[in-house]
């Protein structure tokens, strides 16, 4: 076999092999772990029949609902402000978001995590957060 043409098969796979990582790097401007919006179900137990008006608030937005509900809550670093009042009840409490844990894959495959960090994407809150407001004592 003609070494010249061995030498341009070599060529057309190696550049075949570079072409597909570049467009699986430039791929890699995008998130993979999670939405901006995290589903969390609020409930408070303790209120029976009262109407309970609340709004968690982080830096990302600010969002209003009565117990129980599932309300849609944009991911961030920040720690999520949940007020809450019924019936002459003033609750206040604050739930920090933790790192999950799909930013590991965002930093090994794609840009080192960077994306997921600006966005916050990487972060979340409990799936469920239980609303004492109505408790003796709150």
């Amino acid at each position: 076999m003609n070494p010249g043409f061995q030498r341009c098969q070599r060529t057309r796979a190696k550049t075949s092999f570079c072409t597909l990582i570049v467009a699986v790097a430039l791929a890699g401007c995008a998130t993979i772990t999670n939405d901006p919006n995290q589903q969390i179900q609020f409930v408070a137990p303790g209120c029976g029949g009262i109407r309970v008006e609340c709004s968690a608030q982080n830096k990302r937005g600010v969002w209003t609902f009565d117990p129980p509900a599932t309300v849609p809550i944009r991911r961030s670093d920040d720690v999520l402000n949940i007020r809450c009042s019924a019936e002459n009840l003033e609750y206040v409490t604050s739930i920090p978001s933790r790192m999950g844990g799909k930013i590991i894959a965002s930093a090994i495959f794609l840009d080192l995590g960077i994306v997921d960090s600006i966005t916050d994407k990487h972060r979340e809150y409990p799936a469920q957060i239980v609303l004492t407001a109505c408790e003796a004592g709150n």
